[in-house]
Protein backbone atom coordinates (compact mmCIF):
# COMPACT_ATOMS: atom_id res chain seq x y z
CA UNK A 1 0.00 0.00 0.00
CA UNK A 2 1.04 3.28 -0.63
CA UNK A 3 2.08 5.89 1.76
CA UNK A 4 0.10 8.87 2.24
CA UNK A 5 0.82 12.03 1.28
CA UNK A 6 1.00 15.49 3.00
CA UNK A 7 2.12 18.70 1.93
CA UNK A 8 3.98 19.00 -1.50
CA UNK A 9 4.02 15.52 -2.24
CA UNK A 10 6.33 14.23 1.58
CA UNK A 11 5.27 10.80 2.44
CA UNK A 12 4.15 10.35 6.12
CA UNK A 13 7.02 7.47 5.73
CA UNK A 14 9.67 10.06 5.09
CA UNK A 15 8.53 12.41 7.91
CA UNK A 16 8.53 9.83 10.29
CA UNK A 17 12.05 9.19 9.52
CA UNK A 18 13.01 13.01 9.49
CA UNK A 19 11.77 13.52 12.90
CA UNK A 20 13.58 10.34 13.68
CA UNK A 21 16.66 11.72 12.57
CA UNK A 22 15.72 15.17 14.32
CA UNK A 23 15.20 13.29 17.89
CA UNK A 24 18.72 12.08 17.18
CA UNK A 25 20.59 15.02 16.49
CA UNK A 26 19.00 16.53 19.52
CA UNK A 27 20.74 13.79 21.30
CA UNK A 28 24.50 15.14 20.30
CA UNK A 29 27.26 17.78 21.40
CA UNK A 30 26.03 19.94 17.99
CA UNK A 31 22.65 20.66 19.57
CA UNK A 32 23.81 21.24 22.95
CA UNK A 33 26.20 24.17 21.32
CA UNK A 34 23.34 25.45 19.02
CA UNK A 35 20.88 26.00 22.43
CA UNK A 36 23.77 26.96 24.91
CA UNK A 37 23.13 30.38 24.91
CA UNK A 38 19.08 29.81 25.70
CA UNK A 39 17.95 31.87 22.58
CA UNK A 40 15.33 31.93 20.45
CA UNK A 41 16.61 32.15 16.66
CA UNK A 42 13.68 33.88 15.13
CA UNK A 43 12.54 36.44 17.98
CA UNK A 44 16.32 36.35 19.53
CA UNK A 45 14.35 36.37 23.32
CA UNK A 46 16.39 34.18 26.13
CA UNK A 47 13.79 31.77 26.97
CA UNK A 48 16.44 29.07 28.52
CA UNK A 49 17.56 25.72 27.15
CA UNK A 50 14.74 24.05 28.56
CA UNK A 51 12.07 26.33 27.05
CA UNK A 52 14.39 26.11 23.35
CA UNK A 53 12.46 23.58 20.75
CA UNK A 54 14.19 22.45 17.75
CA UNK A 55 12.57 24.03 14.24
CA UNK A 56 13.34 22.75 10.76
CA UNK A 57 14.04 26.31 8.63
CA UNK A 58 12.55 24.52 5.38
CA UNK A 59 9.69 22.56 7.77
CA UNK A 60 9.49 18.66 6.89
CA UNK A 61 5.89 18.90 5.21
CA UNK A 62 7.61 21.38 3.04
CA UNK A 63 10.47 18.81 2.11
CA UNK A 64 12.90 20.17 4.17
CA UNK A 65 15.47 17.62 6.56
CA UNK A 66 16.42 17.22 9.69
CA UNK A 67 20.17 17.99 8.72
CA UNK A 68 22.46 20.53 10.85
CA UNK A 69 22.16 23.21 8.52
CA UNK A 70 18.34 23.04 8.54
CA UNK A 71 17.47 22.98 12.43
CA UNK A 72 17.69 26.00 14.64
CA UNK A 73 16.55 26.25 18.25
CA UNK A 74 13.35 28.38 18.79
CA UNK A 75 10.74 29.37 21.73
CA UNK A 76 7.48 27.42 21.40
CA UNK A 77 5.96 30.71 20.50
CA UNK A 78 7.60 31.41 17.11
CA UNK A 79 7.31 27.62 16.25
CA UNK A 80 3.84 27.55 16.79
CA UNK A 81 3.10 30.18 14.89
CA UNK A 82 5.81 29.51 11.83
CA UNK A 83 3.90 26.27 11.57
CA UNK A 84 4.98 25.35 7.99
CA UNK A 85 5.92 28.75 6.34
CA UNK A 86 9.27 28.66 4.59
CA UNK A 87 11.99 31.09 6.22
CA UNK A 88 11.25 34.06 3.52
CA UNK A 89 7.20 33.55 4.27
CA UNK A 90 7.91 33.64 8.04
CA UNK A 91 10.03 36.79 7.47
CA UNK A 92 7.49 38.63 5.77
CA UNK A 93 4.75 37.47 8.06
CA UNK A 94 7.59 39.28 11.04
CA UNK A 95 7.71 42.14 9.05
CA UNK A 96 3.77 42.65 8.57
CA UNK A 97 3.17 42.23 12.22
CA UNK A 98 6.04 44.84 13.39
Amino acid sequence: MDDLVWLDGVSEETIRREKARARDLRKTRWWQQKTASGECYYCGRRVGIKALTMDHLVPLARGGRSTRDNLVPCCKECNTKKKTLLPVEWEEHISRKG
